[in-house]
């Protein structure tokens, strides 16, 4: 891939770095580390106006329409630093904890409200989170907040949620470090309740469990049965 003009648009140059670096870039992907300063800024502008000929081939009269004279300038900043904030922005600042009184008891987060869109159609996917922990003397403790921190960092992407809960599943058990870990989300689609087959009943629930949960069957009964009476 030829290194783009000094010219190009950012999205050209930001492609450029990603390729160079044999860095996948896919929808659930972050990018944070190949955002130059400012070009955050730039590249809202040109995602705004290619909405804005998304707009114009959809036949709607924006310099007229009141409604959607702003649309694409709505459409450009929510994406970039909203619903899909999650590839654009660096993670958030979790400070951690020693287990100085070197707890070894489950622990549950939870529901954790998350927000997310399906990479197929880019429709809204709503849902929980319900995590659970068996930490060790040499675990990492973090704060309640900051599991809300993570889980909207890692959802607020284009993709899957069996992709998803499994990047979530991955980012705590580097930073925490237990013996065990178990998450559950459970998710209305709305590309199954706004178009196709308009099911507005229909919800996913997939879970990752590792270390001790998978091992241990008593210790994963126990977890789903406190998220089930929560």
């Amino acid at each position: 891939m030829n290194a783009p003009a000094s010219d190009a648009p950012v999205s050209e140059r930001i492609r450029y770095r990603l390729v160079s670096a044999g860095c996948r870039h896919h929808a659930n992907d972050n990018i944070a580390a190949f955002i130059e300063p400012g070009e955050l800024d730039a590249l809202q502008a040109e995602v705004q106006s290619k909405m804005q000929e998304v707009l114009k081939s959809l036949v709607i009269d924006t310099d007229s329409d009141h409604n959607t004279q702003d649309t694409a300038k709505r459409v450009a900043k929510m994406f970039l630093r909203e619903v899909f904030a999650g590839r654009y922005a660096a993670a958030p600042a979790v400070t951690e904890f020693p287990n100085v009184s070197r707890l070894n008891e489950l622990m549950i987060v939870g529901p954790i409200t998350v927000r997310s869109a399906c990479s197929h159609h880019l429709c809204p996917i709503m849902g929980k989170v319900w995590i659970g922990l068996l930490p060790n003397e040499h675990s990492n403790l973090i704060g309640l907040s900051k599991y809300a921190r993570l889980c909207d960092w890692i959802m607020s992407r284009p993709q899957i949620q069996e992709e998803a809960v499994t990047m979530l599943a991955n980012e705590l058990q580097e930073r925490v470090q237990p013996d065990g870990l178990a998450l559950v989300m459970e998710a209305d689609h709305f590309c199954m309740h706004w178009r196709g087959v308009k099911d507005s009943e229909s919800k996913m629930t997939n879970s990752v469990m590792r270390g001790a949960f998978l091992k241990d069957a008593n210790l994963r009964r126990e977890f789903l049965s406190l998220i089930a009476k929560g």
